[in-house]
């Protein structure tokens, strides 16, 4: 079955600080199925943003949220059960891929933090940047390193974009995860600089989406984020939508957009 599409948050960070359930109340009316949180909890706190997530009409993917490990892990457990989150979606940093040893102490947080969250009912999901791909040992991706390494109950959110990006072909590591992958994140653009890229609606840059999504895989959401916009974001995101549930790519919450004439 065809994976419905969300939104991460980031993506309207601003617009939803200034004003959250109108924001949500937005998206929803473009027709998104769900959201994945970012930045929200932090500045509403979690009933708040739960409750304008329901009256939307919208489902909570997951949450984008520091891994619950070390001394604050039960305070962001707390506060994450408290949104209503079943799946809390975070990264490793950027050095700790440098080594083979520095992969190992990374995923020692990570795993930790799938174990606390067990005990609530929840899952993690590794959400990846470019370094886990750009850097190899002795042949091996760290990220396929990362991979040997994670609890088998951590999830995949594949950040397709940031993987192409670092060397990687997205259908292919889609391919390889299999079920574990429940999330991707959808973006597009140059696809050339990971602190310089701004950011088209879906389609309109140079990730192969149509390939991307049809390999079979275990996903579950298409998570569009587009993080830097020199256009309007909302209208980024219906041009976004009408691209991939246009082509029966992501499936929308209620309608699928009449069909359009392809842009150039």
């Amino acid at each position: 079955m065809t994976a419905e599409i969300g939104v991460m948050t980031y993506t309207v960070l601003d617009q939803a600080r200034a004003d959250l359930e109108g924001t949500l109340a937005e998206i929803a009316g473009i027709g998104y199925a769900g959201v994945e949180t970012y930045g929200l909890v932090e500045h509403f706190g979690a009933a708040r943003v739960r409750d304008a997530v329901a009256s939307a009409g919208l489902a909570l993917t997951s949450a984008h949220t520091p891994f619950p490990a070390g001394p604050d892990a039960e305070a962001l457990l707390d506060t994450n059960e408290e949104l209503g989150a079943e799946v809390l979606v975070w990264s490793m940093e950027r050095e700790e891929f440098d080594s083979p040893d520095a992969i190992k102490r990374g995923v020692e947080r990570v795993n930790e933090a799938a174990e606390r969250a067990a005990g609530r009912g929840m899952r993690i999901a590794y959400h990846n940047h470019f370094a886990e791909f750009s850097q190899v040992f002795d042949g091996r991706q760290a990220y396929d390193l990362l991979l040997d390494l994670l609890d088998d109950r951590v999830l995949v959110e594949l950040d397709a974009y940031w993987a192409q990006m670092g060397g990687a072909d997205p259908a292919e590591v889609l391919a390889g995860l299999g079920d574990r992958a429940r999330f991707v994140h959808v973006k597009d653009g140059p696809a050339v600089s990971y602190e310089d890229d701004v950011m088209v609606p879906i389609g309109e840059g140079r990730i192969d989406w149509a390939r991307t999504l049809t390999t079979p895989s275990g996903l579950r959401w298409h998570i569009v984020e587009l993080e830097r916009l020199h256009i309007d974001t909302f209208e980024a995101l219906r041009r976004s939508y009408d691209h991939l549930v246009g082509r029966g790519l992501s499936r929308g919450a209620s309608h699928v957009p009449a069909p359009t004439e392809e842009r150039a």
